[in-house]
């Protein structure tokens, strides 16, 4: 399941779960702006930042990182991307980072050179699994724990919240942006379902229709075009051709083209 995207879609959305989410007032949302921002100089992207809006530095900057599986280059990768965006922004806000776990059994060991670092205050490390809230959950809240509800439980839950979501929100909008949002995350849990099956759990009229499900359905196409073209590497290196000739014509990595490689053919 692609995860990251539900997440960034969630705070791009609904601002203020990000907040819920780390325990602070939602109305502080309306001080920062969400962005996804680029470090020219290496090529990375920071997914997601909360900037604050003003330009005084009363607000910290809020870096979020979502991560649902073991990296071990993690850590190592988000210090270096804070500190490079700290070198190329030069922001006169103090910062701030949020990492999303779903389960603490997913995080990577503390790096020992960043030790001092993950000590420190500004470092938060939230587990979804382990989230408490007082009394009942807020509509942003539930859904960014129906990402890790177990999938017998699913159903019932995003039901539930689909029918709160159509009772609570007047706004026909804002309605169906949720509503999207809940069914996405249903299409990224099942990805084995055809459409007819998650209409029938969902209890949906047309699932084929909404954005999120073209979306889903065209990534799912992708990898399967990703996996034919991989499949036939070996094929096209026993009619002769150079590993740099099927990269070009596949459209393909080089790097991708030569683990095919390998993989048919492993050194002794």
């Amino acid at each position: 399941m692609k995860t990251d995207p539900i997440f960034y879609r969630l705070f791009q959305t609904f601002p203020s779960v990000f907040f819920e989410l780390i325990g602070r007032p939602q109305e502080e949302a309306t001080a920062y702006e969400f962005r996804s921002v680029e470090i020219k100089q290496t090529a990375f992207r920071i997914d997601g930042v909360f900037i604050p809006v003003s330009s005084s530095a009363q607000q910290p900057i809020l870096f979020v990182e979502v991560q649902f599986q073991k990296d071990p280059d993690f850590y190592f990768r988000l210090f270096s991307e804070i500190t490079l965006y700290l070198r190329q922004y030069k922001p006169i806000s103090d910062w701030q980072a949020v990492v999303i776990y779903p389960a603490r059994s997913i995080e990577t060991p503390e790096p020992l050179a960043y030790q001092d670092w993950l000590s420190m205050p500004k470092i938060r490390r939230l587990y979804l699994d382990e989230l408490e809230v007082e009394g009942e959950p807020s509509l942003g809240v539930s859904m960014a724990q129906l990402v890790v509800e177990s999938e017998d439980r699913t159903t019932a839950k995003a039901r539930g919240l689909m029918a709160k979501v159509q009772q609570d929100i007047r706004d026909r909008t804002t309605q169906r942006k949720i509503l999207e949002l809940i069914e996405t995350i249903v299409v990224y849990k099942f990805p084995r379902k055809s459409r007819q099956e998650l209409e029938a759990m969902l209890g949906l009229g047309d699932l084929k229709e909404t954005r999120f499900y073209q979306e889903a359905k065209q990534e799912g196409e992708q990898k399967g075009e990703q996996k034919a073209k991989v499949e036939s590497v070996p094929r096209l290196l026993q009619m002769g051709l150079t590993l740099e000739q099927i990269s070009q014509g596949l459209n393909l990595p080089l790097e991708a083209v030569r683990q095919a490689a390998q993989s048919q053919y492993p050194k002794d």
